[in-house]
């Protein structure tokens, strides 16, 4: 069975200050892009297709080379699908609500970042997964999100505010994915007792 362990070996308040490093850097980077951003043309899309995709990637990757996950493969998959799923339903649903033009003037699907989103959601999934491993994981999977939302708006395909709603919308939506499992997997657990008998075995289901 799977004992949880912390996440970094460096403590919690040393991690939390890690997030709050890359929100600040994110910013930075996405605001200085935005302000040097010379002529106001579209520089289309690139690298930041493939990178939004590298955090969902690499743990999926991780776990097929057989890396101890805070969860077994059914409930792995559950959890990244859910988060995908979730993340991309609301930043979507925004894109076609708010109707804000990108910097490029090419469409008005600029809020939030879907780049961004996915990223973020990604990284959270392999904090979640595999930050009990190595604390240079999730600073990896992170690090990959901010050169992704970095990088949509020095393309000029977003505003800055648009890739931190992006990954505010991604890691809240792992995040609450991540909430969710727990609440229902550990309930199913609790409720399902096994016990060997001399007639025999007996199981017995809490509802």
């Amino acid at each position: 069975m799977y004992n949880r362990v912390s996440i970094s070996s460096l403590g919690k308040r040393h991690f939390a200050l890690c997030i709050v490093h890359f929100a600040l850097l994110l910013f930075c980077l996405s605001a200085h892009a935005q302000q040097t951003t010379v002529e106001r043309q579209s520089k289309g899309d690139g690298a930041d297709d493939v990178l939004q995709y590298v955090p969902y990637a690499s743990a999926i990757v991780l776990k097929v080379c057989g890396a101890e996950s805070r969860h077994d493969w059914p409930r792995f998959a559950a959890v990244t699908v859910g988060s995908w799923v979730v993340s991309a339903g609301v930043a979507y649903a925004l894109k076609h609500t708010v109707n804000e033009w990108r910097p490029d003037h090419t469409d008005r699907r600029s809020m939030p970042s879907g780049h961004a989103t996915f990223a973020f959601a990604g990284a959270s999934v392999l904090r979640h997964e595999y930050g009990h491993l190595s604390p240079w994981i999730p600073v990896a999977g992170y690090g990959v999100a901010v050169l992704t939302a970095a990088d949509r708006v020095r393309r000029d395909r977003h505003h800055w505010y648009d890739v931190c709603a992006g990954a505010a919308i991604g890691t809240l939506s792992a995040e609450a994915c991540y909430w969710l499992s727990d609440k229902l997997f550990n309930r199913r657990q609790q409720n399902v007792q096994l016990s060997l008998l001399p007639t025999g075995v007996s199981v017995q289901v809490g509802l």
